[in-house]
């Protein structure tokens, strides 16, 4: 392999840097990738903004690094290497195409104990944490990062997993499929990526009234495209009074917040019939004062989603497989790995209601554009 690689890395505030690096030696535990395609997310966004939050200042606990750091969670690429302490029953081989599930966690702590590592004391995410990142020549993950692609889902399909079992993993959190969900009210503030992710987790499952709230006239269609029942626009529509008028002057039985702003979640809450529930998705980048009351008179639930958890990638690259998911669509722009800042990070602050999803060509095969 040759001695240094092309890569995408976060230095701190505003200052990402596409730099040649060394090609870093691969752990015996760890599988070595050649991305192919990285969709840059929110809160790589975010990060670059108003960062390091999550990008570490200090040694992670787990992989020992700090910034500056190779960015790229949302990636798919091909198996280049397998370390030799690799499992056999990792059945993971050199030419694999396979999509990467970033968490890192410790796998001692009692949240790893329980089956639930997206909830790790110590956890962090590949491109975020450290390991390097899908915006990258090359990198390494654990082995079990690695989930294999089915033959009918491509590479550039893959890159999209990771925000798609964002929303899988809400919409199983919410337990909407307890309820009778042709008929089940459900409110989706945001059409973001993730908020697409969770209008077709919903559709996929059958889910007969879905609501949107969004102000971009472009993602207005995308959730529309995706299969949105109704969208409203916060900017004309009273959102409460029209989530109560389609749902039996009740209001809905699950809200999906995808925002992260105020007024959204405000009205997300009084949109949710009593004894309903609000799933906040979103990562907000400040706190944020809600009425408790209006939870409390109402018996309404609110509860936190973070990221997804063992099983969630597979369900999702099921849904794809059998046609019941077709996400694509939200690919709204595909960039070369030189042009990930200007053409990328610059042109989704700058012009965010256009773009859903920015998807980096890092290294597509000849065979799959």
């Amino acid at each position: 392999m040759p001695d240094t690689m092309k890569a995408v890395r976060f230095h701190g505030k505003e200052d990402l840097r596409f730099e040649d690096i060394p090609n870093p030696s691969l752990p015996p535990t760890h599988i070595r990738l050649t991305p192919a395609y990285n969709g840059i997310c929110g809160t790589d966004l975010h990060e670059y903004s108003g960062g390091p939050n999550l990008c570490p200042t200090t040694p992670h606990p787990i992989t020992r690094e700090t910034v500056p750091l190779t960015f790229g969670h949302e990636f798919s690429g091909i198996v280049t290497e397998v370390g030799p302490a690799v499992p056999s029953d990792a059945n993971i081989k050199p030419g694999d195409r396979v999509c990467v599930q970033p968490i890192i966690y410790d796998g001692t702590c009692g949240a790893c104990k329980e089956g639930y590592i997206n909830c790790c004391y110590s956890n962090g995410f590949v491109g975020l944490s450290g390991w390097g990142g899908g915006l990258a020549e090359s990198c390494f993950v654990p082995a079990s990062c690695v989930v294999k692609l089915p033959d009918n889902v491509s590479l550039r399909a893959g890159a999209l997993i990771e925000p798609l079992a964002v929303g899988w993993h809400a919409v199983n959190m919410s337990e909407f499929e307890k309820l009778d969900v042709k008929n089940v009210g459900v409110l989706v503030t945001g059409g973001g990526p993730i908020g697409l992710a969770v209008i077709q987790a919903l559709k996929a499952r059958g889910a007969g009234k879905v609501i949107v709230s969004e102000i971009s006239g472009k993602r207005k269609e995308f959730a529309k495209d995706f299969g949105a029942d109704y969208v409203l626009d916060p900017t004309k529509d009273d959102v409460v009074a029209r989530c109560k008028e389609l749902c039996e002057g009740q209001g809905v039985h699950v809200a999906f917040d995808c925002a992260g702003v105020k007024p959204g979640l405000d009205a997300a809450i009084l949109a949710t019939r009593a004894r309903g529930l609000i799933v906040n998705i979103a990562v907000w980048e400040k706190p944020v004062l809600i009425n408790v009351n209006d939870l409390v008179f109402k018996e309404r639930k609110y509860m936190g989603i973070a990221t997804y958890q063992a099983g969630d990638f597979q369900a999702v690259l099921s849904a794809i497989s059998e046609g019941r998911m077709k996400p694509e669509g939200m690919i709204t722009k595909e960039i070369s790995l030189d042009k990930v800042l200007k053409e990328g990070f610059e042109s989704l602050l700058q012009d965010k209601g256009n773009l859903v999803k920015v998807m980096v060509q890092v290294r597509p095969p000849k065979d799959e554009s």
